[in-house]
């Protein structure tokens, strides 16, 4: 097989104008946002010097979230999918200044950080079911593939060099400055998406209201292969994501750059991935790589468990990274080939409560575990869990198990 065939491709940046656009400002974006990700959890510790406390972000994240994302999904098959963008975005910058105009006070509040990570929160319950389903708009079918991998490469970049930039500016500069970053970046996107052509809903778009809600679940719930990407991501994510530990884990290793190292590890494994993804494209059995995927990923956690240096726990977490990102592909694919474009905005809404409630209760489980049992035991168990849970899914789900691409 020629190399080439294992490289990014990059076609649907050079044909498509506003996938370029999206791409471009979502880019930007996300560099900020994963700024925020790194200090929020950050600031929370400072403030409180509990796990416990980090880790019941997620739980606040996951309330509403589970609201929005459905009706969010509900209303981006409805309206304008590009003008849903556009009022997220301004929303979420509004957010980012709170907690900038927070993190300036003499004394921040922790529980208007609470606050604001519920409204942000929200608020992407209607942002992430807009952008999923534009994405495949503006390409051609035989582009879903390379859009997957493009996306994951969107994500994965930012990830590594927005919480690497975070540890490094919260210890410089504060919380404050790092928020303000995040705030710039959503009025880049702005720009952006105010550039693209307009999204309305097709003939015969679905009125907004339960009944809309509702056939997006029916249609989710009456096939195995969906369901199946939903059950090993949230098992994998919620049984083994580390990420509440991780302001803890750095000061065993040395401070708030040591937490941004951390947090960028995952997702330095997730782009070597990402960037050799042309494989992805010839594997047929795409079910069992989801599976498999995530047993790699648990495996590598158990092994972040056993890290004595902060060398070896960025090693592992790269190892995960990747894993996780390789699973990401293929269920990206899954989804673009079994879902059709009147739904997509409602199915992009439940997908995004599978991929989000795992990471979200995995935190709060992390967090917990690591002040009731210890800091790497919490990690170690977590990793185990991941990999027992994806052996039952190899048992509970043989459908999914043997689903081949088409």
């Amino acid at each position: 097989m020629p190399p080439r065939r294992f490289l990014l491709d990059l076609t649907p940046l050079r044909q498509h104008r506003d996938f370029r656009l999206l791409f471009i400002g979502q880019w930007v974006s996300a560099f900020g946002s994963f700024m925020t990700y790194v200090a929020l959890p950050v600031q929370v510790y400072q403030l409180t010097k509990s796990s416990t406390a980090v880790g019941l972000v997620g739980v606040v994240q996951l309330i509403p979230l589970v609201a929005t994302a459905l009706w969010g999904g509900a209303v981006a098959d409805a309206i304008d999918r590009r003008r849903l963008l556009l009022a997220s975005e301004a929303l979420l910058l509004l957010g980012a200044l709170a907690l900038m105009g927070n993190a300036l006070l003499p004394q921040p509040s922790v529980a208007a950080l609470f606050v604001i990570a519920a409204f942000m929160s929200a608020v992407n319950g209607f942002h992430t079911p807009a952008l999923q389903a534009m994405t495949p708009r503006l390409v051609g079918p035989d582009d879903q593939d390379s859009v997957a991998a493009l996306m994951s490469l969107r994500g994965t970049s930012a990830a590594i060099a927005g919480p690497a930039l975070a540890g490094v500016c919260i210890a410089a500069f504060g919380a404050s400055a790092t928020y303000a970053i995040d705030a710039a970046t959503f009025a880049v996107s702005l720009a952006a998406i105010a550039q693209v052509r307009a999204m309305p809903p097709g003939e015969g778009a679905p009125r907004i209201g339960l009944a809309s809600v509702l056939e997006g679940l029916r249609y989710a719930a009456a096939r195995p292969v969906l369901l199946g990407t939903y059950a090993v991501d949230i098992i994998a994510m919620t049984f083994a994501m580390p990420m509440a530990v991780f302001p803890a884990l750095g000061e065993r290793y040395g401070g708030a750059n040591a937490a941004g190292y951390l947090f960028a590890a995952l997702s330095v494994g997730s782009l070597l991935m990402t960037l050799t993804s042309g494989w992805a494209k010839h594997v047929r059995r795409q079910g069992a790589a989801v599976i498999v995927s995530a047993a790699i990923w648990g495996a590598a956690i158990v092994g972040l468990g056993f890290a004595d240096s902060l060398l070896i726990a960025l090693l592992c977490l790269a190892l995960a990274g990747a894993a996780d990102m390789a699973s990401g592909v293929f269920r990206v694919t899954i989804w673009s080939e079994t879902i059709p474009t009147e739904l997509r905005g409602r199915l992009a809404g439940i997908e995004q409560l599978s991929y989000m409630s795992g990471p979200l209760l995995g935190n709060a489980r992390a967090g917990l575990m690591a002040e009731r049992i210890g800091l790497m035991p919490s990690i170690l168990w977590g990793g185990l869990l991941c990999v027992g849970g994806m052996a039952a899914c190899r048992l509970a789900l043989p459908q999914f198990w043997h689903f081949r691409k088409r």
